[in-house]
């Protein structure tokens, strides 16, 4: 008995091609775009892995726990990393890194987070994009929780290696990522004797066996399904129309924050200003003396569907994380949501 899961014909190197051509379209870019077959640490990891070695020296912006890990990768690269930490509560300016690029003018590689879905901040990468530009060194972006909730631009932003995931605000699958690749970072990485080579985490495999031979022959077997659920959420983005995707974001992310002002009981927006909050979650405090985690807890009890989590680590007991992203993006979502933390306060 056939199964429309299961029993799928095998995944052309054509087909392959034209998904990859859509992502590239959906990033207004006209860098090489690979799509990797994993969740978007693969090419997080393999980007730094790739561009980054002994004799690099980065600049990592930390605004939430992925800029740690990045800047671990980077150290276990052998480069010399400058950490750029600033409060989870805030944002991250082009000053401040112009003010680092001054103090280190030996900068060759910068890492940034674009949007935090953790701490519900976001960066504003065009400025920042500028600066590292007229410095000279190579731009790195997670664009992962962005892409779909907030324009993202490598060619026009001047980022070189640009990673995003289907799993946020494209609302698509979890298992498929792709990384947008400028030639200055093909060039680092050919000339890093350190780049992997024959592994999963290589993107100069990918380029020297898939971009450089006309992406005719794939390196192995795709991942069916997230493939076919990649193509399908993209173009589900193209029919409702990319600007439209963003502005429901940034509808769902405004009510958010006034509906927590409006929650009252100590309730506040973590991120203070508006203009550093990310469109795809929301965060908030919870009163002094609140449990964050128990307050989502029982809100979930009543309704495991809501898009509530709390923080992560030590934010656990005190950050409520609304996750108005993808599907959830909606304002009925976030209405859900608040009267469901409202009813849970009162609970507890």
């Amino acid at each position: 008995m056939t199964h429309p899961l299961l029993d799928l014909a095998p995944l052309s190197a054509a087909h392959f091609a034209s998904i990859e051509d859509r992502v590239a379209r959906l990033l207004s870019t006209e860098q090489d775009v690979l799509i990797t077959q994993g969740e978007a640490l693969l090419p997080l990891e393999g980007a730094i892995r790739g561009a980054a070695g002994p004799g690099t020296t980065a600049l990592n912006v930390i605004t939430g726990p992925y800029g740690q890990t990045f800047g671990d990768w980077l150290r276990d690269c052998g480069a010399t990393v400058y950490d750029l930490a600033v409060p989870f509560h805030t944002a991250v300016t082009a000053a401040q890194i112009q003010e680092a690029f001054a103090e280190h003018p030996e900068i060759d590689f910068v890492s940034l987070v674009h949007a935090e879905a953790a701490t519900g901040n976001t960066n504003p990468v065009a400025e920042i994009g500028e600066a590292v530009r007229a410095h000279g060194a190579l731009f790195y972006l997670d664009a992962v929780a962005s892409i779909g909730a907030e324009p993202v631009l490598p060619d026009a932003w001047g980022v070189d290696l640009c990673v995003i995931g289907a799993q946020k605000a494209m609302g698509g699958p979890a298992g498929v990522s792709a990384v947008s690749v400028s030639a200055r970072a093909w060039a680092r990485m050919a000339a890093n004797p350190h780049a992997p080579r024959r592994s999963y985490l290589s993107l100069l495999d990918w380029k020297e066996r898939w971009i450089d031979g006309g992406r005719r022959a794939l390196l192995h077997a795709p991942a069916q399904l997230e493939m076919l659920a990649l193509e399908a959420c993209v173009v589900r983005i193209e029919e409702e129309g990319l600007d439209t995707v963003m502005s429901r974001h940034a509808a769902a992310a405004a009510a958010t924050r006034e509906g927590v002002l409006a929650l009252g009981a100590g309730f506040e927006p973590y991120v203070y200003e508006a203009s550093a909050a990310a469109p795809v979650a929301t965060t908030l405090r919870t009163p002094v003396g609140v449990d964050a985690s128990a307050v989502v807890a029982r809100a979930l009890a009543a309704d495991p569907s809501l898009p509530l989590a709390a923080g992560g680590g030590a934010l656990a007991k005190e950050m409520i994380r609304v996750n108005h992203y993808g599907p959830a993006a909606t304002l009925d979502s976030v209405q859900s949501s608040l009267s469901a933390l409202r009813a849970a306060l009162a609970e507890g």
